[in-house]
């Protein structure tokens, strides 16, 4: 059985496999417009604990972030990977930090996303800039929180960012990443090749960088040796892949809305479990913060 959700793993990637970019950049470039949601421009798989769509689903995990962040009025944040700034314009709306700064290495989303941000007329507390997120360009101790939902692990490398995100928190900031990470090697000898597969697929095509393998304990491990302390990185991946991959297999608008590249694989993937599916992937809630 095991060879044969293997062999059907191989064929379902091969497809994007022979159509993957090169760099972040140039993967978010060729997406151009394309987003998951109804409303909007999410690019996010969704926190499902409670959500009934996707829209839902990406604006939760959104929350969930500023609420771990425990974001607030007094708060200058910097939005690493902010995409086309959904979450930036929900954050200000809900949770009214005195400043956003976006950092994107995608130069069509950072257009977009200032054009939105300007016509909503936000433009003077949401700042997006064109910048990398390992190598910042914002002075020492210049804000009180950092985030990065579901980006970080195109960063190269993700231990260069946690570096990066200490210099530019002032003492007593907070860090926290919604992120894809590699599980935990399987107890069952005979899974262990398809999560290999499987990961290996996964840094190929969205142009991730080898170093950012980290299972749970390598990623909290490197958040303490960037300075951070009161680091906390709780795996969600029960309350994502699970709601995402049902509603690929349930909402025939979502699946369209796919990169072509992603949508025909995909409609083998959803006749496996989703545990098979994502079986290499763990879904993290990162949080540390910076001593002082």
């Amino acid at each position: 059985m095991t060879t044969v959700v293997e062999d059907g793993v191989r064929k379902a990637v091969e497809g994007l496999r022979r159509a993957r970019p090169t760099t972040a950049r140039d993967f978010y470039s060729l997406l151009a417009t394309r987003a998951f949601t109804a409303r909007g421009f999410y690019l996010n798989l969704g926190y499902w604990k409670t959500a009934q769509t996707i829209d839902q689903a990406c604006e939760a995990l959104a929350e969930l972030v500023a609420e771990t962040a425990a974001m607030g009025h007094q708060d200058d944040v910097v939005d690493v990977g902010f995409g086309f700034a959904d979450q930036d314009i929900l954050w200000m709306r809900r949770f009214r930090p005195r400043r956003i700064i976006g950092l994107n290495v995608t130069p069509s989303q950072v257009r977009l996303g200032r054009n939105r941000v300007r016509r909503l007329g936000l433009a003077d507390r949401i700042d997006l800039r064109e910048g990398s997120a390992t190598a910042m360009p914002l002075p020492e101790a210049s804000c009180d929180v950092v985030t990065a939902e579901e980006c970080a692990f195109h960063f190269d490398t993700r231990e260069r960012f946690f570096t990066e995100a200490f210099r530019v928190l002032r003492p007593g900031g907070r860090l926290v990443l919604a992120d894809v990470i590699r599980a935990t090697p399987e107890a069952n000898p005979l899974r262990r090749p398809l999560q290999r597969i499987n990961w290996a697929s996964f840094t190929k095509v969205f142009a991730v960088p080898q170093a950012n393998a980290e299972c749970r304990d390598d990623y909290a491990a490197k958040l303490w040796e960037a300075g951070f302390g009161d680091v906390q990185v709780t795996s969600v991946r029960d309350q994502v892949f699970p709601g995402w991959h049902t509603a690929l297999a349930d909402d025939p608008a979502l699946l369209g809305r796919l990169p072509l590249a992603a949508r025909v694989p995909y409609r083998f993937l959803l006749g496996l479990d989703w545990n098979t599916v994502y079986g290499a992937f763990d879904y993290v809630l990162a949080a540390a913060r910076k001593p002082g």
